[in-house]
């Protein structure tokens, strides 16, 4: 039987180890540039810790896993009868794949409390698993790229994670990427205003695929959730929305008079782009989304969306937003928290579409030495040794070239892998270095090879 790996996973070449590391350090260096701290935690967590965070549908997309040992010996044999899997999984798994890293971040601020300075800047990366249907950019095991801020109200935060998005796209050569951006409040008090504050989180899922179904569709699907048709009127210049930043905060003053959570929305959406205004982007575009309204289970103020440069069909390339009561799900109460993420798998493919992968290397020695006399091996792995201690990549050929077909063997090899220097032999003490760009070839005592390479 051919070998396989589950769908919606992937091997990695070489090559794509490489241009993933080049992101991975990207991001990285940007993180620690605005003061991040880096923390890990368990790639699997108690169920009850992911359980109930990310609403119905992503309940539904966290992988679970089996208990040790018979697990279905303690299971009641009414429910298996049953064949009610939700009520069977309570019982046979306790445990379950993370779903992201902002929940199992917010245990772990909660279980270290005492050990943490307030405000805590963490960064994060590590791979998530979600249950879901596999399709281009959209993978059942992909890595997350996280900055989170806790312990601070403060709507510069906001301001900074906007840098810090713009800071990675532009050291990424990946320009034109808009930052869209809206608030939570803002959202309430629009259902506020029409009418439709019990039907919240129904009216903004409804709006936030209006970029997918349309008008038409989101006002079917607003009538389907109980949502009067005189109130989707009240709320129809939403759907054509248009204009620069400033004339859309205030036809928003306009619409949300009435409602003082909506007014405070628009005013905290007000001071980051006055802010961005003054202090400038290097390449990406800060755009208000009034649709936008990802994770509204735990979002509370701004709601951040990245989407790639246009003409590049990809989802969202990065998104996050401030959750002011994500720790109290866990018993400590009013530490607010705000922060982003990067989706390095789409990242990766939007890189590669627009052939922004060029100048990445395969980690690769500087000096090969060919392998061409079974009594040479130990002068050049003496070489090699001493090499390495400063820090000059370097290898040998480990086969004896006891053929012509098999001395070409090692020159292709150095050729495919464009190294840049050769040995190909040792006499009376010196070495013969060759540079494979220019042809160059000298004889070096070891010595004077080392200060060559260095």
């Amino acid at each position: 039987m051919k070998p396989s790996i589950p769908k919606g996973t992937r091997d990695f070449s070489p090559t794509e180890v490489a241009q993933r590391n080049y992101i991975f350090n990207t991001i990285k260096a940007s993180f620690e540039n605005f003061g991040f701290q880096p923390i890990e935690t368990p790639s699997f967590e108690n169920s009850s810790t992911l359980m109930g965070k990310y609403g119905e549908e992503g309940d539904r997309l966290i992988f679970k896993i089996l208990n040790s040992g018979d697990f279905l010996k303690k299971t009641d044999s009414q429910l298996l009868s049953d064949k009610n899997s939700l009520k069977v999984t309570s019982q046979i798994s306790e445990k379950a794949l993370r779903y992201d890293l902002t929940v199992p971040f917010a245990r772990y601020v909660v279980q270290h409390q005492n050990d943490i300075s307030f405000p805590f800047k963490r960064y994060q990366i590590q791979p998530v698993w979600r249950a879901d249907r596999p399709q281009k950019g959209r993978f059942r095991e992909f890595y997350q790229c996280d900055a989170d801020v806790v312990g601070s109200k403060s709507l510069v935060q906001e301001v900074e994670f906007v840098q810090l998005y713009d800071d990675v796209f532009f050291k990424l050569k990946l320009s034109g990427v808009t930052i869209k951006m809206n608030n939570r409040k803002i959202l309430s008090g629009i259902a506020e205003v029409i009418g439709a504050a019990d039907k919240l989180i129904d009216f903004t899922v409804a709006l936030d695929k209006l970029d997918k179904i349309g008008v038409e569709g989101v006002t079917n699907e607003m009538l389907s959730k109980g949502i009067t048709q005189e109130a989707i009127d009240k709320v129809q210049p939403l759907f054509h929305f248009s204009g620069s930043n400033s004339e859309k905060l205030n036809q928003l003053k306009g619409m949300l008079q009435t409602s003082d959570e909506g007014l405070n929305g628009v005013k905290e959406l007000q001071f980051v782009v006055d802010s961005i205004s003054e202090l400038g982007l290097q390449s990406a575009n800060l755009e208000i989304d009034v649709t936008l309204a990802r994770g509204l289970n735990y979002y509370t103020g701004a709601i951040f969306e990245v989407s790639a440069p246009e003409g590049v069909k990809m989802g969202s390339i990065g998104g996050g937003g401030r959750y002011d009561d994500l720790t109290g799900i866990f018993g400590l109460k009013d530490v607010s928290g705000v922060g982003i993420s990067f989706g390095l798998d789409r990242i990766y493919l939007v890189l590669e579409e627009l052939n922004l992968f060029e100048s990445v290397e395969l980690p690769k020695p500087k000096v090969l030495f060919l392998n061409f006399d079974e009594q040479q091996q130990l002068s050049s792995l003496k070489a090699i040794t001493e090499l390495r201690k400063e820090n000059v990549k370097c290898e040998l050929y480990p086969d004896v070239a006891t053929s012509n077909k098999q001395q070409k063997k090692q020159f292709k090899y150095v050729n495919n892998r464009a190294i840049e220097f050769m040995v190909s032999k040792f006499e009376n003490e010196r070495f013969t270095l060759k540079n494979m760009n220019s042809g160059e070839q000298s004889e070096l005592s070891l010595s004077d090879m080392i200060k060559k390479l260095k």
